[in-house]
């Protein structure tokens, strides 16, 4: 079925005995797409993550079986361990339709003919950085809320490249380079949003390495915003980084206070923090784990353990954020858990600034006419 549908495409799908000659055959020509059941002859999709992973595969990972989704999505999660871009998995039965799409929308981090991977800092000597811009949707108004600041490569040959580039071989001094370069970036940004009369809450992710160690207090001192329309920054931890020292953290983060940025416990759920540390940070959000946002409406496992991430967010005086979401049902469902925001292909991609202002600008005249 895959075959004839891509066929149809006027795609050439290739087919692999076994995981051994698919990653023998990326050496000879590194397909964009790699379809991957669960069971296979004398082997099965972990194996086949773990030698994809191992190769330095850049393409997309396209999970399909009829076996449960708490499966799939376990098995999704060993393949982004391995440094992979799964896509959501496909439930068997499954139409042609489904499988064109997926082929049709592989994306821009996917698509690309990109080298195994570029070195950050020499990306960022050369000025090749963007910061492109996810928006956040208030799930009680559907209006827009926010936008988070993700880190692009624009390479001169192979085009616009994801994190998944760059980011899984950067050391300590290049990330803390980005955290600086993106601090600047969003608040120069900011100005330009601010000239299209559009105040935008902005977030970017930061590695603890940079809480603990840039000069961030003193970034954020120099270059923010002084009209007193800034709503501030959101500073986002992933949940694992930020509680290896508690203390520190709390220090750094009680400084950045002063300075108009709060802190967001990024991918929450994927750690293993525990309660009693986890009340020690000032935080305004926790964002949960996509990984548990994907079929939070069929999953029961995921659906219960987005209800208790929402409801501790609550209990802690912070907001609820979906992210990664990419169903109309799954939104509904986080709507119906009182989730406070949501992001996600569904809602919106991530793009340069200037085409979100674009968007922006082009919604508020429509909510002007009607």
């Amino acid at each position: 079925m895959i075959v004839s549908a891509l066929g149809q495409l006027q795609r050439r799908p290739k087919e692999f005995a076994s995981a051994k000659d698919l990653v023998a055959g990326l050496e000879v020509d590194e397909p964009k797409l790699v379809f991957l059941d669960v069971a296979l002859d004398g082997s099965d999709a972990i194996d086949v993550i773990r030698q994809l992973g191992a190769a330095g595969y850049s393409g997309a990972v396209q999970l399909m079986s009829g076996r449960d989704t708490t499966l799939l999505t376990e098995i999704e999660t060993v393949g982004k361990r391995h440094g992979l871009v799964m896509l959501p998995p496909l439930q068997k039965p499954f139409r042609l339709e489904a499988i064109r799409a997926v082929a049709n929308d592989v994306g821009i981090d996917r698509r690309s003919a990109a080298p195994r991977r570029i070195d950050l800092q020499h990306a960022l000597d050369q000025n090749w950085m963007e910061l492109w811009y996810q928006p956040k949707i208030d799930l009680r108004t559907m209006q827009f809320s926010g936008a988070e600041g993700l880190a692009r490569v624009r390479h001169p040959k192979h085009g616009v490249l994801s994190p998944a580039s760059f980011l899984p071989n950067a050391g300590e001094e290049a990330l803390i380079a980005l955290t600086e370069w993106a601090l600047v970036t969003a608040h120069r940004d900011w100005e330009n949003f601010t000239a299209a009369d559009l105040f935008v809450k902005q977030a970017i992710n930061v590695p603890v390495c940079a809480l603990l160690k840039a000069p961030i207090a003193a970034i954020l001192r120099a270059e923010r915003p002084r009209d007193p329309r800034w709503p501030g920054i959101i500073l986002e931890v992933t949940e694992d980084e930020f509680l290896r020292d508690v203390g520190l953290a709390h220090e750094a983060a009680t400084q950045l206070r002063i300075y108009g940025a709060t802190l967001a416990i990024d991918d929450f759920g994927a750690g293993y923090s525990s309660l009693a540390r986890l009340k020690m940070l000032p935080f305004a959000e926790i964002k949960l784990d996509r990984s548990f946002v994907t079929n939070c409406a069929s999953d029961p496992t995921n659906k219960a353990l987005c209800q208790a991430i929402v409801d501790l967010a609550h209990g802690f005086g912070s907001l609820a954020v979906a992210e990664g979401v990419e169903t109309a049902a799954d939104l509904r469902a986080l709507h119906g858990m009182g989730c406070d925001l949501a992001q996600g292909y569904l809602l919106a991609k991530p793009t340069p600034r200037d085409e979100l202002i674009t968007v922006l600008q082009t919604r508020k005249l429509r909510q002007k006419a009607s």
